[in-house]
């Protein structure tokens, strides 16, 4: 294929966005203000998916996940839940290997112009860096969240960095930091051209805490006063919570009219999702959980995907997508084998988007997960998703119990068994969890140093 003739590629993330977060996934309008108007209209243009899934329950094994197009377990550091900047800063084994492909890179080596803005959070220099990974251009944070002024990580340091001649450097800046790389990712957009594809990823922190929207700059006064650095389960609100939302499509809207002003949406594929389910402030209804629960509310995300050349306006699709999917569509989409040594564990949606959609192997396959923390397994299968926590198993079917409430597994126990089976078959293909790996739920009152006056 004629690179010139390639898609665009336009991935937006959100962090700890809850399921109903969006007016199109069911947000409850509290004022008039519509809550996420752009992401809306995205949704209209394009498809939504209802059954839209994050690879992980927290955050940064689902980034390695998209990095990379494979199961997160495959890579020691996701194996961290989430990778924290005390384990993984100055070491060599905690972070996204330089030499394991990704989409980036792939797409890079394919005459892609590539770029990150926003949140990294897969291992820092000088061992790892967007740099090393695949991108040609980076600004934002290395680490797992910022305070959205003064721009420092949960340690207290300073972490807005840029690319530059082809190495990272510190940046200085007090700009709230959804607007920043909105803008960021607008300037990259405006310079490119129908003579080159691109990638571009743009990953927000919003609406991670602290919850600050960009009138919230004394807030973060006061948690720099305090000593709480990031730390922040005394403030916040649904309205505060609600705003972050609103800004981050109101810079989401930003990028598409740059897209427009270029004259490349209609051949750009963009997708907006979340890296996991919502956390303390979200909406996940009708689904229980969140952030670190492999119950629907910490894996069921918003889905949204516009490509105007493929994609008809207005469609719903049911089938049952996972963040991976999306590194091997844009792959295939753009005529980019994967390595024969990392074989790809998402599959390409296309089959989805031609007019009359082929999705039988893709609504027939499982999806699994596991994570550290309780000692949670999930697969689902069609309707029916086997879960254990804590070691108390469950078998649900989401068609008729979205709430996770009708525990079905002492009414098909063969179900049960045969599900557990084909969870236990799977997870022998994937490395074992090293028993040092860290399950926290990183945002615990014990960990919050005490306030000083």
């Amino acid at each position: 294929m004629p690179t010139a003739n390639r898609p665009n590629f336009i991935f937006i993330l959100a962090d700890d966005l809850g399921y109903a977060d969006l007016g199109c996934t069911g947000a409850h309008q509290l004022t008039n203000v519509p809550i996420s108007p752009h992401l809306d209209q995205l949704a209209l243009d394009g498809m939504r998916f209802t059954d839209g899934y994050s690879n992980s329950a927290v955050c940064s094994p689902t980034r390695f996940a998209l990095a990379t197009g494979r199961y997160q377990y495959r890579i020691r550091a996701a194996a961290e839940e989430p990778l924290s900047s005390a384990t993984a800063r100055g070491h060599e084994g905690m972070g996204l290997d330089p030499k394991h492909p990704t989409v980036a890179s792939l797409l890079r080596d394919a005459g892609y112009a590539t770029a990150l803005f926003g949140k990294w959070h897969l291992g820092y220099p000088p061992h790892f860096s967007p740099l090393k990974s695949g991108y040609e251009t980076f600004f934002g944070a290395l680490s797992g969240g910022i305070d959205y002024f003064t721009h420092a990580d949960p340690a207290g340091r300073h972490d807005l960095h840029q690319s530059v001649s082809g190495d990272i450097e510190p940046v200085h800046s007090d700009v709230y930091f959804t607007d920043l790389i909105s803008e960021q990712a607008v300037q990259f957009v405006a310079q490119q051209s129908a003579a080159k594809p691109f990638c571009m990823n743009l990953h927000y922190t919003a609406p991670h805490w602290p919850w600050e929207t960009r009138e919230d700059r004394a807030e973060s006064q006061r948690l720099v006063a305090e000593q709480r650095k990031i730390f922040h389960v005394d403030g916040g609100s649904l309205a505060t919570y609600r705003k972050m939302v609103l800004q981050m499509d109101e810079g989401i809207g930003l990028v598409l009219a740059a897209l427009d002003k270029a004259g490349l949406a209609d051949n750009t594929l963009v997708v907006f999702t979340s890296d996991n389910g919502g956390e303390r402030f979200s909406d996940v209804w009708p689904f229980v959980g969140g952030k670190m629960d492999l119950m629907e509310g910490g894996i069921r995300v918003p889905l949204l995907a516009r490509w105007p050349a493929r994609i008809a306006p207005g469609q719903l699709n049911t089938t049952p997508a996972i963040t991976m999917d999306w590194s091997a569509t844009m792959l295939d989409a753009a005529g980019v084998p994967a390595q024969t040594d990392y074989p790809l564990d998402g599959h390409s949606l296309l089959p989805l988007f031609e007019a009359q959609p082929q999705s039988t192997e893709l609504e027939a396959r499982p999806l699994f997960w596991r994570m550290t923390h309780r000692a949670q397994r999930a697969m689902r299968l069609g309707p029916w998703k086997y879960l254990q926590v804590d070691g108390n198993q469950y078998l649900f079917n989401l068609d008729q119990d979205q709430h996770e409430r009708a525990n079905l597994a002492t009414r098909f126990p063969e179900r049960l068994a045969a599900m557990r089976v084909e969870w236990e078959a799977w997870a022998a293909t994937m490395p074992a969890i090293p028993p040092e790996a860290k399950a926290s739920l990183v945002f615990s009152e014990k960990e919050i140093p005490k306030a000083t006056h």
